[in-house]
């Protein structure tokens, strides 16, 4: 039976020449019947592929070939299912394509990079290590989302600080605008999806003058590896394919609300109108009903 896997990767480390890099995964992926997402740059490597078990794999031994993603961050998913010529149904098509940044935070001259990654972030804390700070600190200690806020209505960490931000390039602006300047005498802690954005996120908020700032090493997805349900983590994970979503148990709160009725949810659905590129959370029974901004 062919097993569907998702792999979520990245990878901060001076690139010579992005553009190689990108016809090498493109001609791997393809020759893998991979999908999925890769963005390359001077900076790094960026990315999340699906496909049957044993074609990951084979991806991820000649990815960790290469001398500067050997240590490059892998966290493992399950996938939805494979067509009948064994392509991820997860993804529509296989895209690799270089960048000026691999996140699009819109500051790329800021961002430093070395063989060991982002120079000047926040201090790592792996799952247990972010339990030890609250249990030392308590509620002194922020957590700080550093995905899109649509990301949070459907899961976030208890009582995080959600950011009104509608793509990432909205925090660098509030930043500057010293929207958060209240917390920069207390821990904070960056988190996101899988690391990536908390990688850049950190060492903005560190340059912008914050004394105490954390990362969630592997980002929600591990924290949820290794918790669960039954630590600090609330609802659903927001996934950038077509699951939509994933959860880490069979308890997982629904803390999501839908735009229509109210009711709890963690489905998210675009805008039925044509002209409107916004996502929102909505349940089924209100998939017609538009955004916010398009409601009557």
């Amino acid at each position: 039976m062919p097993t569907p896997k998702i792999v979520l990767f990245y990878a901060f480390t001076p690139l010579t020449d992005p553009d190689a890099i990108r016809l090498w995964q493109r001609d791997l992926g393809e020759a893998l019947k991979l999908r999925g997402r890769i963005l390359i740059s001077k900076d790094g490597i960026n990315g999340t592929l699906g496909g049957d078990l044993p074609a990951v794999k084979k991806w991820l031994r000649r990815f960790r070939e290469y001398p500067a993603f050997k240590d490059a961050d892998v966290k493992w998913s399950e996938g939805t299912a494979l067509d009948e010529d064994g392509y991820s149904l997860d993804f529509p098509k296989l895209s690799v394509k270089v960048r000026e940044e691999i996140v699009s935070f819109g500051a790329p001259g800021e961002l430093q990079v070395d063989e060991h990654g982002v120079i000047g972030g926040g201090v790592r804390l792996n799952p247990q290590q972010l339990h030890e700070l609250v249990a030392q600190r308590g509620d002194d200690v922020v957590f700080f989302d550093g995905r899109n806020a649509l990301e949070a209505e459907i899961g976030r960490f208890r009582n995080a600080v959600v950011p009104e931000a509608d793509t990432t390039r909205d925090f660098v602006r509030l930043l500057d605008d010293g929207a958060f300047d209240d917390l920069k005498g207390r821990p904070v802690v960056t988190y996101c999806t899988g690391g990536i954005r908390c990688e850049v996120l950190s060492s903005l908020m560190v340059s912008r003058g914050f004394g105490e700032v954390y990362q969630l090493d592997g980002g929600i997805a591990r924290y949820g590896e290794t918790y669960g349900d039954d630590g600090l983590w609330e609802g659903s994970l927001y996934v950038f394919d077509r699951r939509g979503s994933v959860d880490f148990s069979d308890h997982a709160a629904v803390i999501g609300q839908c735009v229509g009725c109210g009711a709890s949810t963690s489905r998210t659905a675009n805008c039925p109108e044509a002209s409107c590129r916004r996502q929102f959370v909505v349940c089924e029974a209100c998939d017609a009903v538009p955004c916010p901004e398009h409601a009557a």
